[in-house]
């Protein structure tokens, strides 16, 4: 049978997807908690300058907190990029006075999202009404990034998150602003690849870091899926924990997402850099994030594995 395949779809060989790997990951980027600012004179010595480090609102951690830490990470020569959970902050001064210390800081880059308290403590209900308050562009914030959701939201239905993501597209065009998708983590693979599809024919333009679980044990890793809503079928999927690394299309390492990303057909060149969620492990994430930017793996397709050298 002919196979009528473009040729760059043809699975690319072991040199090859190591060197789409190592290409890939020279603009990862990864994320500490505020409990982990003490972290950061290990990381500057496992992460390159001026590399993308998030700090994530935690659940028990204050908005002012996040923005202390951000501040450190930034002072340690990262590019620091505050979660700034808009459902969690206070008022639109409260959102001012923050944004004003960050420029003062030097940071220049937000993570604008929701956050996961199920009420609003002050006005911001979603972070449209943020976009639409006209406070980012007051503020000197010029890089936003907006979270994208593969594998959907518990709850929010599918459509209204493309609704959402549409919306941000033309904020960007209409603002001139400059907004990046940084995506929710997750396990199917081909969940991914359906909602990349989708942003072409959509007209969402926006670059996409594609958010993928560092290393972490499984159970760490559905505790934390259950937080960020990911969707109750992925969730049904890998319900037992022992059939999780068996079910099929699942990937429960960054080695398997990087591979099945990477693999054929290649992702679009809209998809510019991974995101590594830590989940309170930055410096084990970073670790992992040093040996394979710096090519210490060799690859087993067989066991869609990368065997580290570098530990």
């Amino acid at each position: 049978m002919i196979n009528d395949r473009p040729a760059d779809h043809a699975a690319p060989t072991t040199d090859d997807l190591k060197g789409r790997i190592i290409s890939f990951m020279r603009g990862a980027s990864t994320e500490i908690t505020p409990a982990e600012e003490n972290r950061l004179p290990e990381l500057k010595s496992l992460l390159p300058v001026a590399s993308g480090v998030y700090v994530a609102h935690t659940p028990n951690a204050s908005f002012e907190q996040v923005i202390h830490a951000a501040l450190a990470v930034q002072r340690a020569g990262f590019d620091a990029i505050p979660h700034i959970a808009v459902r969690r902050v206070a008022d639109a001064q409260t959102l001012r006075v923050a944004l004003a210390a960050l420029r003062r800081g030097g940071v220049e880059h937000i993570l604008l999202i929701a956050g996961d308290a199920p009420r609003p403590v002050g006005e911001f209900s979603g972070t449209l009404d943020v976009l639409r308050s006209g406070i980012l562009e007051k503020s000197g914030i010029r890089r936003i990034g907006i979270a994208g959701h593969p594998e959907g939201h518990n709850a929010v239905p599918t459509a209204l998150l493309w609704e959402a993501l549409q919306a941000k597209q033309a904020f960007a065009t209409r603002s001139g602003m400059h907004l990046h998708i940084v995506t929710q983590f997750g396990f199917n693979g081909s969940a991914f690849r359906t909602w990349e599809h989708e942003l072409a024919p959509r007209q969402i333009q926006l670059p996409v870091r594609i958010g993928i679980a560092g290393p972490a044990p499984i159970a760490k890793l559905m505790h934390f899926a259950a937080q960020c809503g990911i969707h109750t079928a992925v969730r049904g999927l890998v319900r037992r924990l022992g059939a999780a690394a068996r079910a099929p299309r699942l990937a429960t390492s960054p080695d398997q997402h990087l591979l099945g990303v990477l693999g054929a057909p290649p992702v679009s060149a809209q998809i510019v850099a991974p995101h590594f969620f830590a989940f309170g492990g930055a410096l084990e994430t970073a670790r992992w994030m040093r040996i394979v930017s710096a090519g210490a793996f060799d690859i087993d397709l067989g066991a869609a594995r990368l065997r580290l050298s570098g530990k």
